[in-house]
């Protein structure tokens, strides 16, 4: 698929065709999606996978900062707070890509720096990170590399010390 170019201008509407494109995206990704009745929730949808639910808030942004994107983590006036939500799913239009990041992650900002160009960026576990909202392990799936060490131990065979042997002598305290 082409990267979409942006053709809303007006930030409400693009922010309602991101919320549409995220129930696609949703959908395609196996999760049932419900949206909540008004305006007053604190989240704009709640995803289910398998009798788990979570409440998510979506977010699109255009935004260049450098290599990458800015988006705005508020709510009607302030930085979201505690318990209002508990994934942001976040569209950056125009790369036509998703992250899907814990709350935890986004509490309290104001704004967050999406690089979709660096593996090491601070956010990208969280690209296209779909399976979380299915409840899933972040590592399900995703195994980079295994790496392990062992060290050989040779375990000499098991003696009984004699009652004049001096290891049962410091073995008894005396």
């Amino acid at each position: 698929m082409t990267k979409p170019r942006i053709k809303i201008k007006h930030p409400k509407r693009r922010g309602e065709w991101a919320e549409m494109r995220f129930m696609a995206m949703a959908a395609e990704n196996g999760l049932e999606v419900t949206k909540p009745f008004g305006e007053m929730a604190r989240y704009d949808f709640i995803v289910e996978h398998e009798g788990k639910f979570a409440r998510v808030q979506v977010k699109s942004t255009i935004r260049r900062l450098g290599r990458g994107y800015a988006c705005t983590m508020r709510g009607w006036r302030d930085p979201y707070g505690r318990n209002e939500f508990d994934f942001v799913a976040v569209y950056l239009v125009l790369e036509d890509l998703w992250y899907i990041i814990p709350a935890k992650y986004v509490l309290g900002k104001w704004c967050i720096a999406l690089c979709p160009h660096s593996r090491k960026a601070k956010y990208d576990p969280y690209r296209e990170a779909w399976h979380l909202l299915r409840g899933e392990s972040p590592k399900s799936g995703r195994i980079p590399s295994i790496e392990a060490c062992a060290d050989e131990w040779t375990i000499p065979p098991f003696s009984v010390p004699g009652p004049h042997d001096e290891r049962h002598i410091l073995l008894s305290g005396m």
